[in-house]
């Protein structure tokens, strides 16, 4: 009846996805129909309903629509903007600068926003035709914002890490992971801008102008206190100052505050901006409350225990597997949204990564790494349209340009899988 019951699960999910039914209401359907193999109606949807709520029943999530909401506020405050004229100011000379500026400004207010999203948006619909007026194809600018937004997702504060922590059941802290992200997410920047250096000389993209120091330090200093808010939620953290919830709080006020004072948000903008938030956040907490009760089914039927016996068994070298396991986690990315594959999927492959000797932290920054590749590739690839529809340009235009990019992204990703340091480094100096 077991083996039934995965088919059950697997087969309906997959067959609900292709009929373009929403992932939060595939998850839920599949795992109720497998449920109702093994016991009757009416516990069993009990049982969902429970595991559902329950599922979100965690103090660590409560950090989740504080970000969102910091995120929201900065999107609008003109944080975006200062993040740009900073980074201008410091590689626009460079060939292929605007580029770079990009890359810069995706990674300083993904970081600062914890989303993905809303660095992909706030900072594409600026620099898409900052870059076209100096001889940057649309499709080119496109696939330099889908890819360097993702880096925010490494760099902390990251809502995602925290759904990785509650996934792995306590054996990564949330401090121990945002301090984990950060060489990681700068090794990602950085290694796109080296493929952008190659094609800006290649096609010779013009340069910009050096930027004086008076200048640099009069945009460092419009910037700064943006870019306080990093050294102030993740340095609390890590000094043991508040927890993750408390400084996704104390994100919301101080980006309130600091949004007001410049002047780019007014008091009668926030109703509208904590509705935005609301929706964004009603969303997520519904894919993980269907994520938690399929994971726990996975747990009631064993699925955990039979892929780790099976992997084990069919690869001796771990290598290998963890090749096996990357592969298999960029397939699902290609068609899963990144939050219900963090916790369906964690359960499974955790458990067999450290019977291997991986450490819990650095699986998590190889896992969301792995699944920020699926954020930018067919069909789901949030990022890949949110990316196309600031440029203004179509997903079929924007594929060619953007292959390099992914694979920049895998070989990374192949870098801190196999090099442990790369990820642990930072916690094991913090003692974390």
């Amino acid at each position: 009846m077991e083996i039934i019951s995965i088919i059950v699960l697997f087969a309906s999910f997959f067959t609900l996805l292709m009929l373009k039914v929403p992932v939060a209401y595939s998850i839920g359907i599949s795992t109720t129909l497998s449920l109702l193999l093994n016991i009757d109606n009416l516990p069993g949807i009990t049982t969902i309903a429970q595991r559902m709520t329950t599922g979100i029943d965690s103090f660590a999530l409560l950090a989740i629509p504080f970000f969102v909401l910091a995120g929201e506020i900065m999107k609008r405050g003109g944080i975006a903007n200062r993040m740009i004229n900073f980074a201008k100011s410091l590689v626009a000379s460079l060939p292929g600068g605007l580029a770079y500026v990009n890359v810069l400004a995706s990674m300083l207010f993904g970081a600062i926003s914890g989303s993905a999203i809303a660095a992909a948006s706030a900072i594409g619909s600026i620099m898409t035709d900052r870059m076209e007026e100096e001889g940057y194809p649309r499709e080119l600018s496109a696939s330099v914002n889908i890819t360097s937004s993702t880096t925010g997702l490494l760099i902390p504060p990251s809502n995602t890490l925290i759904v990785y922590a509650l996934a792995s059941g306590g054996s990564a802290s949330v401090a121990a992971l945002f301090i984990a992200g950060y060489l990681p997410g700068i090794l990602l920047g950085f290694a796109i801008m080296g493929y952008i250096a190659y094609v800006a000389i290649t096609k010779k993209f013009a340069k910009g102008a050096r930027a004086p120091l008076s200048e640099i330090a009069t945009n460092f200093g419009n910037a700064f206190f943006s870019l306080l808010l990093l050294f102030i939620v993740v340095g609390g953290i890590v000094a043991g100052i508040f927890t993750a919830t408390e400084a996704s709080a104390i994100a919301v006020l101080y980006a309130a505050v600091l949004a007001l004072i410049y002047g780019d948000i007014k008091v009668k903008d926030f109703p509208d901006i904590l509705l935005t938030a609301a929706r964004t956040t009603g969303v997520v907490m519904f894919l993980i409350c269907t994520s938690m009760a399929m994971s726990w089914l996975f747990s009631f039927e064993g699925i955990p225990e039979l892929m780790s016996g099976f992997l084990l068994e069919q690869f001796s070298n771990k290598f290998v597997i963890f090749l096996v396991i990357n592969l298999t986690l960029l397939i699902i990315g290609t068609f899963m949204d990144m939050t219900p594959a963090v916790l369906i999927f964690t359960p499974i492959f955790l458990p067999v990564v450290v019977a291997l000797g991986m450490h819990p932290v650095h699986f998590g920054i190889v896992l969301v790494l792995n699944l920020c590749v699926g954020l930018c590739t067919p069909p789901v690839g949030t990022i890949l349209f949110v990316g196309s529809g600031v440029a203004n340009v179509s997903v079929t235009k924007v594929i060619k340009p953007l292959l390099p990019f992914l694979l920049i992204m895998i070989i990374v990703l192949m870098l801190i899988t196999y090099i442990p340091e790369i990820s642990m480094f930072l916690p094991t100096l913090f003692e974390l």
